[in-house]
């Protein structure tokens, strides 16, 4: 089992950063790809970006040059530095963690945070 707990959201305004955190416990070692989704009232939760534990890369592309994903495997956290926000980033935010490589399906991962809520004012 693979634990994760979120932290870091809030209200921000449309321009501001945010750097969300993903704190792992437990069997970290048997899911090593986190990877953070969102989920904006009314829509499917969606892709955002994922890293592996060898630190290969995926961005959405609405977030390409904007959010960069970082981990620290001392601390078993990972990390979203999140800039120049916009109000249509704001949702729940979630991260999950998966055995294998990424996957941008959130289907295909295994575990999952309880969410942080990141709100983006115009």
């Amino acid at each position: 089992q693979v634990q994760l707990v979120e932290s870091g959201g809030g209200l921000v305004q449309a321009g501001g950063s945010l750097r969300l955190s993903c704190a792992a416990s437990g069997r970290t070692a048997s899911s090593p790809t986190v990877g953070w989704f969102r989920q904006a009232t009314g829509k499917d939760r969606e892709f955002v970006s994922a890293m592996t534990w060898n630190s290969i890369t995926a961005y959405a592309d609405s977030v390409k040059g904007r959010f960069t994903i970082s981990r620290d495997n001392y601390q078993n956290t990972v990390y979203l530095q999140m800039t120049s926000l916009k109000p249509e980033d704001t949702a729940v935010y979630y991260c999950a963690a998966r055995t294998g490589w990424v996957r941008t399906n959130s289907g295909e991962y295994d575990y999952w945070g309880q969410g942080t809520q990141v709100t983006v004012s115009s």
